[in-house]
């Protein structure tokens, strides 16, 4: 099976793309390099690939596939005026058009990196019935891209929406704006973790290695196999606090503290049960948990050297990075778009 994976240099990408190697399909990527220069590590293979802005696609580029994993979007935070028509074309309008002319190429496969987030904040363990309640732009938009999704679908054309949990653990194009990933840096760097809430919030939490195992055994499920349309990518067994995160931080970090923010409640707070996966993959098994991620983590950040100007600087933060280019075009337009690409 031909596979084009879109942001395939990026956090999930870079992984993603070495995980779909190891089980054989043939991959290959789009990738407008956004974050070029923010590589934490080697990337150890490279792959065939379209330097090119996801909204410059056209069907003609996509006859040679048989399956779309669609990755790339802007991420969480992002909330200015400016920013907002970006979300919107970036995340929504380019995902509809994708879809668009993977339909007409006949891709028949589509599986779309939705998220977790769409529930906003909701009572008890939520399944995928469960209402969508987005509460940020970058949910609004990826509950929008689901809607308009299911609307393309028909017997040749299969989207599938796969909800993300909230990814951690190491990856050659770091971040640092994730919850777990931040709360281990903040450990390693400077030995105190200063918590923007007061902790009681949940969230589903997945190692990005298992969630690219989960998007494999998935993409190698016969059509015949697809019976759902909506999965959450997640383990039910993971849903944790996020003062609980930072605990488990400050017992496997000597020296480490932390510090909620009391008076500060963050909206967003939802648990989610994964047995749809487990089902639709009876073969799948989660390898990593957030103890042992912590470690990966903690391991890799000591052994490369990570300082404290490592984690304060917009290196492996994708908000900050970006708002830069928003707002002063360089080395980007302020559409975000190379001034120079090539296809």
């Amino acid at each position: 099976m031909r596979v084009l994976v879109t942001e395939h240099r990026g956090y999930i990408g870079s992984v993603l793309t070495s995980v779909l190697r190891h089980h054989r399909f043939e991959v290959f990527g789009l990738d407008c390099d956004l974050y070029r220069g923010c590589g934490f590590g080697r990337t150890h293979e490279t792959i065939p690939s379209f330097d090119l802005d996801v909204r410059q696609i056209e069907f003609t580029d996509l006859l040679s596939f048989d399956a779309i994993v669609h990755l790339a979007a802007l991420p969480e935070g992002l909330c200015s005026q400016r920013c907002a028509a970006l979300i919107d074309e970036v995340n929504v309008q380019a995902t509809i058009r994708l879809a668009e002319c993977a339909k007409r190429a006949q891709v028949s496969r589509f599986m779309f990196a939705s998220s977790c987030a769409v529930y906003g904040r909701g009572s008890g363990v939520l399944d995928e019935e469960s209402d969508a309640a987005p509460i940020t732009p970058y949910a609004c938009s990826k509950s929008r891209c689901e809607q308009a999704l299911t609307r393309l679908a028909d017997a040749r054309f299969k989207p599938l929406l796969l909800r993300n949990a909230t990814v951690y653990g190491m990856s050659p194009q770091l971040r640092l704006d994730l919850c777990v990933n931040d709360f281990v840096g903040a450990a390693t760097t400077r030995g105190r973790i200063d918590m923007q809430t007061a902790g009681r919030a949940w969230r589903p939490l997945i190692h990005v290695e298992d969630l690219c195992r989960a998007y494999a055994e998935l993409l190698a499920l016969p059509d015949d196999a697809l019976e759902h349309t909506v999965v959450n990518v997640a383990d039910t067994t993971a849903n944790v606090r996020i003062m609980d995160v930072a605990d488990t931080v400050t017992e496997e970090v000597p020296q480490c503290s932390r510090v909620p923010a009391d008076d500060v409640l963050d909206m967003r707070s939802y648990r989610v049960d994964g047995t749809r996966l487990v089902a639709m993959c009876p073969a799948f098994r989660f390898r990593w948990n957030v103890r042992s991620g912590i470690r990966q983590l903690r391991m890799a950040m000591t052994a490369a050297g990570l300082t404290l100007g490592d984690w304060r600087g917009d290196r492996f933060r994708r908000v900050p990075r970006l708002a830069s280019f928003i707002e002063h075009g360089e080395p980007l337009s302020t559409s975000l778009r190379r001034r120079s690409v090539s296809a």
